[in-house]
């Protein structure tokens, strides 16, 4: 294949002694740019975070160049190589398996270290999942958080939780196939069934999948089945007008908590702190009932 290292802004591409951080396809190989293809071509060296899924990406495009393991494993190690292999007039490029290095990956540690040494780093647009995600979704998009991965450490996540249902701004999270479920229970106990939420299944693939509206819209899609693939969240911010909160929600959790044993008054404080709302608003809606 042809390459015009032209199409780039710089004189010529690659240059010697920088650190090249080359965004790479989510799923559908014909995503990966001409300028990526031209860096991975002819770098000295293609740090990955595994060499057999980035010679895939290779052989498609019959690329033939040296690869070196850069992994959550082995990325304090190899850090020091990699930043020796710059200062010997080398060039670098790193990928991920899928996406944007340095995104929920250890490719964050080695770019800091690169600059720290003072040296180079440019980075090679490509696809993203969690700002694919986020434009397809319908949901706002001019603030958003991306909180990557939730912690797995109970007190961790449920900060993270917390976080999320006081949140004015759209929230991008990833999730594992495997305990999406879990974290959709997780979203409904913490922010209500009818939250609007997009949810993301194998973006750009041949089984490529959107499902949403509402929480309690997506655990009903995905109660009977095998999760499996790539996952990312989008969820919409909380609107600080109370009076547009679902209050079918907050009554019915209200009613849950008094029939378990709590008194009106800690019942109404525990909803109001979880969904950021005043007590009396919650208090009040009991004489609804």
């Amino acid at each position: 294949m042809n390459i015009n290292p032209s199409l780039s802004h710089r004189s010529k591409e690659p240059e010697n002694s920088i650190l090249y951080v080359v965004g790479t396809p989510i799923g559908n190989l014909n995503d990966l740019s001409l300028r990526a293809l031209n860096i991975l071509k002819n770098v000295s060296l293609i740090a990955c975070e595994d060499t057999r899924q980035t010679l895939k990406l290779l052989n498609r495009y019959e690329i033939t160049n040296t690869l070196l393991s850069f992994n959550m494993h082995n990325s304090q190690s190899r850090i020091s190589r990699i930043v020796q292999d710059l200062k010997d007039k080398k060039s670098v490029a790193i990928v991920s398996d899928a996406g944007m290095p340095g995104i929920c990956d250890p490719g964050e540690d080695l770019i800091k270290s690169v600059k720290e040494n003072k040296l180079e780093v440019i980075c090679i647009p490509g696809p993203c999942a969690a700002i694919t995600a986020l434009v397809s979704s319908g949901l706002p998009s001019s603030s958003f958080v991306f909180m990557g991965f939730l912690p797995k450490k109970k007190s961790d996540r449920n900060k993270f939780l917390l976080e999320i249902s006081k949140s004015e701004k759209t929230i991008v999270i990833y999730e594992s196939p495997f305990r999406l479920k879990k974290l959709l229970m997780e979203l409904r106990e913490c922010c209500g069934g009818e939250r609007e939420i997009q949810v993301f299944r194998e973006l750009t693939k041949i089984h490529e999948e959107n499902i949403g509206n509402n929480v309690n819209m997506v655990i009903n899609f995905f109660e009977d089945q095998d999760v499996k693939g790539e996952i990312t969240l989008v969820i919409k911010g909380i609107d600080n007008n109370y009076e547009k909160l679902n209050n079918y929600d907050l009554k019915k959790e209200l009613i849950e908590l008094t029939n378990a044993g709590l008194s009106l008054s800690a019942a109404s404080k525990y909803i109001a702190k979880k969904r950021n709302v005043k007590k009396s608003i919650i208090y009040n809606l009991y004489e609804d009932l």
